[in-house]
């Protein structure tokens, strides 16, 4: 696949609206064209919770003053267009994006979306790996990958997978 949008999102807790960082990068061409990161201010700007503080590093005093997702969609939407949206474990961010598209009263883009967490699972054979996990999945690739839990990071770490394996 040449051309899609890679996607991840953080959440500030368990709610599926609670985004307070998104990073997408896109890709045209087999090519990273553009890589974008915003924080979120959560919906509604609930707390964020100890433990997800401690995994993507992401505090209230980050997100209080960001703007809100409809302001960020409008924003990274149009540079998307009609290319497939890919995340690695779409199940969780494709569930976050359908849910806070629907608290805003945004209409969910029909684009094909793809998981490279699914793909990895079928083309890396499970002898050859210790799990599948974002991480895991970019050093068996041979993929630079710092700051897991990074919302760009992630999206970018995806994308050079989407690149190999999609």
């Amino acid at each position: 696949m040449k051309d899609f949008a890679a996607i991840d999102f953080e959440t500030a807790n368990y709610n599926r609206t609670s985004i307070c960082s998104i990073g997408i990068v896109v890709v045209r061409d087999g090519e990273i064209k553009q890589s974008i990161y915003r924080l979120v201010k959560p919906l509604p700007n609930y707390y964020i919770r100890r433990f997800s503080e401690e995994i993507h590093g992401i505090y209230y005093n980050d997100t209080c003053n960001a703007p809100d997702f409809s302001e960020v969609w409008n924003e990274i939407f149009p540079l998307v267009g009609d290319i497939p949206f890919v995340a690695h474990n779409k199940a969780f961010d494709e569930t976050v994006l359908r849910a806070t598209l629907e608290a805003y009263g945004i209409r969910f883009p029909e684009h094909p979306f793809y998981c490279t967490l699914q793909t990895a699972r079928k083309k890396i054979p499970r002898a050859a790996i210790e799990n599948y996990r974002l991480p895991t999945v970019c050093r068996y690739l041979g993929i630079d990958f710092t700051l897991h839990h990074h919302a760009l990071a992630d999206a970018e770490g995806c994308a050079r997978i989407a690149m190999q394996l999609l």
